[in-house]
């Protein structure tokens, strides 16, 4: 008898008298619950609890630290780039200004002076970069010019690399060392006290460049040094023949040449003049050195040389004595050193004044005593055209 249920209509209509099969309800689906069951709240389930490591004191500090660094950071960074932008924006100053910044000052005072001064307006922005920057120790003392609208960086800059103002001191040439040493004393940029006036003829007339607060010994100390190396220079170049026998009497000779002319192209030939006479054994004659020998070295008569001060007889009188006078009658400049080294080549024995500022040379007497006679005249007429003093 075969078991399997019957094919076709009469199997298919067995099936469906049995009815569809139950469908189990989504995993997601509430399964309703009974009236009692409702009421009760429904249970949550318990947090996970942290671990034992996240919860432990020492993770807890280290996340604190890090939060507080980070912090920091943040405004440290803030503060940086704040400070850099004041510290490069221009300055206060309107125009250019020179201050004095004394010595032994520390930062803080420093930077009270500059705000005195009008230089800088936010002090501890001033602090802050030189800190920065490293430069406390580089903070120098000395007289510095800070320009027109000067950040605070052009005004570290200025100090840190020592920009101080170069003063400048202008030594004429045919004054005498006491005469120098004046000018040293009036100059109020220059310190100290001058212990003793300096030999004559060892100072070299020049421009020398100093900072305020230099004392008048470091000034003396670099004449004397250059006037040693330019007459050393200069003796080695001077002319075979002649008639000095040391540095120091071209030194001498040069100073009467300075005192003589005043013109640059009459140097070498009043020097040819002194020259040829000491060659000829003929006193040298010259009107400077008796003032010199009696004023010693103080400054110029203030009047003519009378008849009697020509023949007073005086260590430095060439009109008494023969051939150089002991020193030098004044602190000659390098043309005078030069031209007396080198002279130039004439036979000239005498020159005097032509009333205009030069002089008029001649190689023998009579000839001289002509261009005197021309000098006299010129005096005359420029005495009698000369304005006349009112009468009272």
């Amino acid at each position: 008898m075969n078991s399997k249920p019957p094919h076709g209509p009469a199997g298919r209509g067995a099936a469906s008298k049995a009815g569809p099969m139950p469908v189990p309800p989504p995993p997601s689906a509430k399964v309703p619950r009974s009236p009692r069951a409702a009421l009760e709240p429904e249970r949550v389930p318990s947090p996970k609890r942290r671990s034992k490591r996240v919860r432990h004191p020492l993770v807890i500090v280290g996340n604190a630290i890090f939060t507080v660094l980070i912090v920091v950071t943040v405004a440290v960074g803030g503060a940086l780039y704040v400070g850099k932008q004041r510290f490069e924006s221009p300055g206060p100053l309107t125009q250019d200004k020179v201050v004095d910044i004394p010595r032994g000052l520390g930062i803080r005072d420093i930077s009270e002076v500059l705000l005195r001064e009008g230089v800088i307006d936010q002090p501890w922005v001033f602090i802050g970069g030189v800190l920065v920057l490293k430069a406390r120790g580089d903070l120098k003392h000395g007289e510095y010019q800070f320009t027109k609208g000067a950040s605070l960086a052009d005004v570290v800059n200025t100090i840190i690399e020592n920009k101080v103002v170069q003063h400048a001191l202008t030594i004429p040439e045919g004054l005498t060392s006491e005469q120098i040493v004046a000018r040293l004393l009036e100059n109020n940029a220059l310190s100290g006290q001058v212990k003793e006036i300096p030999r004559e003829g060892t100072l070299l007339p020049e421009t020398y460049k100093f900072t305020r607060g230099m004392a008048r010994g470091q000034i003396i100390q670099r004449m004397q040094q250059a006037s040693r190396r330019l007459v050393q220079e200069v003796w080695e170049h001077r002319m075979a023949d002649l008639p000095v026998k040391s540095p120091e009497q071209l030194v001498t000779l040069a100073s009467i040449v300075e005192k003589e002319t005043g013109k640059p192209d009459e140097r070498s030939r009043v020097a040819s003049v002194f020259v040829n006479r000491l060659k000829n054994k003929m006193k040298l004659q010259s009107d400077p050195t008796i003032i010199y020998g009696l004023t010693g070295g103080k400054g110029s008569l203030g009047r003519p040389i009378m008849k009697s001060e020509i023949e007073q007889p005086t260590p430095y009188n060439t009109y008494v004595i023969d051939g150089l006078p002991p020193g030098p009658i004044a602190n000659p400049g390098r043309a005078s050193l030069e031209a007396a080294a080198n002279p130039a080549r004439t036979k000239d024995l005498f020159f005097v004044a032509d009333g205009t500022g030069g002089h008029v040379f001649s190689d023998n007497y009579a000839e001289h005593q002509k261009n005197v006679a021309r000098l006299r005249v010129i005096e005359k007429n420029n005495a009698a055209s000369a304005p006349q003093p009112a009468k009272k």
